[in-house]
């Protein structure tokens, strides 16, 4: 269910290192191209998009390191401007070891401006579960997403979503999961409004009706961005998730985020940050956390091959756990 998960902006979505839950697919959450450029690049004097709702803690969520434990290998392949295609091995001691095959049809920006093609991305492993994407550009303002999700042989995930893009506002609407025999599905419709240059307010509402159950979750949000920081609230029914970004100079980033889930009754304070030093083609990821979870990730460029290497190492002082990993992204 990692789609419809990835749904709504409720808690405990996020997999922290040592977590028993199943790390998710990379298009879980939208693709980065679907987002608007910073609002502070935006000069014109009018106010401008908000951009996604889904994206609203992306800034600080990058500067965070991924986990990484065991021996992983990536292999991208570029086949044409539009066709690509990337290989991956996993190999672990804790979780089951894979082989996942991706694929990308994606249409170039000047395409995609003449011709309403769609961007078609799936994805299959070795366990025979699919994924698969289709993100279409219906106009300048409106675009839709499919998204089919499979874990062996059985459907876990079919969600429909269009959003439309104003000059100053994004609304939203999805439909997950719509089964007329179980008499289920799942709604949910998002809004942002551009209240100034650097402020958004707006709102997620989730209804979930079944045979047993129905009910709903709303959740507000409100943003304040400068061009070096950006400070984020959700709050809720479900609990409250804020977060704030700042980058302090070309090569140093930070990010500090909270979650409190009303359901788990459990809060986490996290601490990242990112530092980038381009004369060794390096860039370091590091994080700690109220869990006594500290981990960091290291990639370095390996030039002049097409290649980076992935080194991480993440500590559960708490747990007395130890994960380690090593990594090679080719292409």
């Amino acid at each position: 269910m990692g789609s419809v998960l990835a749904l709504s902006s409720g808690l405990g979505h996020q997999n922290w290192p040592f977590s028993s839950d199943t790390p998710p697919s990379r298009w879980d959450t939208h693709p980065a191209h679907w987002d608007s450029p910073p609002r502070w690049e935006r000069r014109d004097g009018r106010l401008p998009n908000p951009g996604s709702f889904h994206s609203l803690h992306r800034s600080c969520k990058e500067v965070f390191p991924q986990q990484i434990e065991g021996v992983k290998m990536i292999v991208n392949k570029t086949l044409s401007s539009f066709f690509k295609v990337s290989h991956t091995l996993h190999l672990s001691a804790v979780s089951p070891s894979y082989y996942r095959f991706h694929v990308e049809h994606l249409q170039s920006d000047n395409y995609s401006k003449e011709k309403d093609a769609p961007a078609l991305i799936g994805e299959m492993d070795s366990s025979g579960s699919l994924n698969a994407h289709a993100l279409l550009h219906i106009s300048e303002r409106v675009r839709a997403r499919t998204v089919f999700q499979t874990q062996q042989s059985q459907f876990v995930t079919w969600q429909f979503e269009t959003e439309y893009r104003a000059s100053d506002f994004t609304a939203a609407v999805t439909v997950a999961n719509p089964d007329i025999l179980r008499e289920s599905v799942i709604l949910v419709a998002h809004f942002l409004q551009s209240v100034s240059s650097g402020l958004v307010l707006g709102g997620e509402l989730v209804y979930h009706r079944g045979r047993a159950e129905e009910g709903g979750i709303l959740t507000l949000a409100g943003q304040y961005s400068r061009p070096n920081w950006v400070a984020t609230l959700n709050a809720g029914k479900g609990g409250a998730h804020a977060s704030y970004y700042h980058r302090a100079n070309k090569q140093i980033q930070v990010g500090v985020e909270f979650e409190a889930s009303t359901r788990t009754h459990e809060t986490t304070t996290s601490f990242g940050y990112q530092m980038e030093l381009p004369e060794a083609n390096m860039v370091f990821r590091g994080m700690i956390n109220s869990r006594c979870i500290i981990g960091g990730v290291l990639e370095k460029r390996l030039t002049p091959l097409p290649a980076t290497l992935i080194m991480g190492a993440f500590v559960n002082h708490r747990g007395d756990k130890l994960q380690v990993g090593l990594g090679v992204n080719v292409g």
